[in-house]
């Protein structure tokens, strides 16, 4: 579905990915995992248009994307949930999951799919009326999830969802991950959490200052001595 060719991106001077390559299959879940300034965020920003690469090839479902402006990636089937999740804090849930549908004007798909978020998110279908600034972290993380669901996307990149919250958030974000992925949607993962990542994931890649240093399948990499001492705290 996704398909990254030896792609490099700079911040002005500096080579923040350095000639990476790797894929996403129709149906799975890859997370990429690494430390803080590895150059994950990078790479979801460039695949929605929000960075250049400066060479390099990305693919989504054979069409060439990587000279896409960023508004005319979303109608691609492409949603990202950044990090931070970013909701429109003096919004009313309801209108952050609204504009979510702006492209969109199939009015009984756009309350079909609102009914099937409220039912994945009971919490926002209690707090529809209030503002998203009011909401907790674990809440607002749902929004963002809820609202680029909303676009319907083919591919949904995810980028550090479990980012400040409680463990037991943690959970059930992921376990909402897995049921999205489940009903259909195809997902890009960016984790610090790597432990939660590849428990979840089918294919996981090791990024290491802009560089993939490790890729496989997401248990075997779980397994692996290297990934525990670097990511995993030791011996889990």
């Amino acid at each position: 579905m996704l398909k990254i060719e030896n792609l490099h991106v700079y911040y002005g001077a500096i080579h923040a990915i350095k000639g990476i390559s790797l894929e996403v299959e129709e149906g799975q879940i890859v997370t990429l995992i690494g430390a803080n300034g590895a150059g994950k965020t990078t790479i979801l920003r460039t695949i929605s248009g929000l960075n250049k690469a400066k060479e390099g090839k990305i693919t989504f479902l054979g069409k060439d994307i990587h000279t896409v402006p960023a508004q005319n990636i979303v109608p691609l089937g492409v949603s990202q949930v950044p990090e931070g999740r970013r909701v429109f804090a003096n919004l009313s849930v309801l209108d952050n999951l609204t504009l979510g549908a702006y492209l969109r004007k199939d009015k009984d798909g756009i309350k079909k799919d609102m009914d099937m978020v409220f039912e994945r998110f009971p919490r926002l279908l209690e707090r529809k009326h209030q503002l998203s600034g009011t909401l907790s972290g674990g809440e607002q993380q749902m929004l963002a999830m809820g609202r680029a669901l909303m676009s319907r996307p083919k591919l949904l990149l995810l980028d550090e969802p479990s980012m400040g919250l409680a463990p037991l958030l943690v959970q059930e974000i992921f376990s909402i991950i897995k049921d999205l992925n489940k009903a259909g949607t195809t997902i890009l993962l960016v984790e610090q959490n790597a432990h939660m990542a590849l428990s979840i994931a089918n294919v996981g890649y090791v990024l290491e200052t802009g560089n993939i240093v490790l890729s496989g399948d997401a248990k075997e990499l779980a397994k692996s001595d290297d990934i525990s001492a670097a990511y995993l705290g030791g011996n889990h």
